[in-house]
């Protein structure tokens, strides 16, 4: 028995690496969707914890459902997608105010 691991990879062929290599990715862009769906989740139960109490918790609150919108096939008008950058922009732009 020796101390020095075997790269399996090396021993078979380019169509096989190539296959194993699709399966890892695959695994760990689902491994990726899923801590971000946590993310998303966790992110949501903070929003929905209470009512916004400045104008600018209302705008982040309202910036983070334009861009799940932003992401859908409804939103990829051209003029939507102006509509969008339009609205943020205001976001950013505007003071922000308490009250």
């Amino acid at each position: 028995m020796t101390d020095k691991a075997i790269e399996l990879d090396e021993h078979r062929g380019m169509a096989a690496q190539r296959a194993t290599e699709i399966r890892r990715e695959v695994t760990a862009v689902a491994a990726e969707r899923d801590a971000l769906r946590a993310r998303q989740h966790a992110l949501e139960v903070q929003l929905l914890a209470g009512p916004a109490t400045t104008w600018q918790e209302a705008a982040e609150k309202a910036a983070y459902l334009i861009h799940l919108f932003a992401a859908t096939p409804e939103a990829q008008d051209p003029r939507r997608q102006k509509l969008i950058e339009a609205v943020l922009a205001d976001f950013h732009r505007l003071p922000r105010q308490s009250g």
